[in-house]
């Protein structure tokens, strides 16, 4: 038989009221004693809360959403698993949506989100998407914008990366190696991140009075097959390059074999530069030089923000900007 507060109330010969208190941690004036007995019965029949009614009461679930458009590319598992440990630590549960960068599968998850009153969403948006998100904003959801930043007017924190002082590093780094003819291949530009990393990568070309040629500047997807792809067209149309920077680590690795089906070796005929700092770029051969993030901190970061605007703490910063570092392999 299912145990309620009721049973325990009575058996210990307390109120209601005092019982929830005492479970939900709210029970400075009751004395221990009383306490110890509550507890000790939840423990004896296995109490296990009911969830639904005491969201209806506190108008909390303790259930964060949170969305990732591509759970393919290992730079979001890193990031899901820094979030979730944040939330447990907070007694917070997390439900995951991997949208397949498809705005249509995103909204949905949005929708289903607002349907189970999740109390906040950690949001990463798809790369195609660069409108804001209309219905969040009416419903005062508490969100978090989470590596790609959108307009969003709402109860809104930020976590992000310096992508445009990465990728800049990064390109000065192959130009003061010698590298002269350096290509972009890049992901969505309508996608923040993508036109930040070419801000970057169009400063140092400028500084170093290099010239920025439309040819040797792709944008696409950050996919792999899409890395391959765009390294490939360079070669057939016999662009000249000595040098790849790419919007992120997926593109760089499938540039890499497409350079290497091409009969280049590299970093000898053509460096390549990624940027995320994901595991494989340390099993590809050769090992990619890329821009690391932290990956891990981000999502612990963006639920510990999250957390605190759903409990209206005061006085947080709501954005947070993390330094990249770049990290030399054998591919430059």
């Amino acid at each position: 038989m299912k145990i309620t507060i009721k049973d325990i109330a009575r058996m210990a010969g307390v109120s209601t009221a005092t019982v929830s208190m005492v479970l939900n941690n709210k029970d400075e004036h009751i004395s221990a004693l009383t306490k110890e007995k509550i507890l000790s019965l939840a423990k004896e029949y296995n109490y296990i809360p009911n969830t639904m009614a005491r969201s209806l009461v506190t108008k909390k679930t303790k259930t964060i959403g949170l969305i990732i458009p591509d759970i393919a590319n290992p730079f979001f598992p890193e990031i899901a698993r820094g979030a979730e440990d944040k939330a447990n630590e907070a007694g917070y549960n997390i439900i995951f949506c991997n949208t397949d960068d498809n705005i249509e599968k995103e909204q949905k998850y949005i929708d289903m989100l607002s349907e189970k009153m999740v109390d906040g969403i950690i949001f990463t948006a798809s790369s195609d998407r660069n409108n804001s998100l209309d219905k969040l904003q009416r419903q005062s959801i508490p969100i978090i914008l989470l590596d790609r930043d959108i307009p969003f007017k709402g109860d809104v924190g930020r976590i992000v990366v310096n992508n445009k002082q990465g990728t800049y590093e990064g390109t000065k780094y192959l130009i003061e190696k010698g590298y002269k003819l350096i290509a972009f291949i890049n992901g969505n530009i309508a996608n923040e991140t993508a036109k930040h990393r070419l801000a970057g990568f169009k400063m140092a070309l400028q500084e170093y009075e290099l010239e920025i040629k439309a040819e040797r500047m792709l944008e696409g997807s950050f996919k792999r097959e899409w890395g391959y792809g765009a390294a490939s067209w360079l070669l057939n149309q016999e662009i000249p390059f000595d040098a790849v920077v790419c919007g992120n680590d997926l593109i760089a690795i499938g540039a890499i074999r497409a350079l290497k089906d091409g009969g280049k070796s590299i970093p000898e005929d053509v460096a390549v530069l990624g940027f995320d700092d994901i595991y494989m770029s340390k099993l590809v051969e050769p090992e990619l030089s890329t821009i690391s993030q932290p990956k891990y901190e981000m999502g612990y970061r963006a639920s510990e923000l999250l957390i605190s605007m759903i409990e209206k703490e005061k006085n947080m910063d709501r954005i947070i900007v993390f330094d990249t570092k770049l990290v030399i392999r054998k591919s430059t």
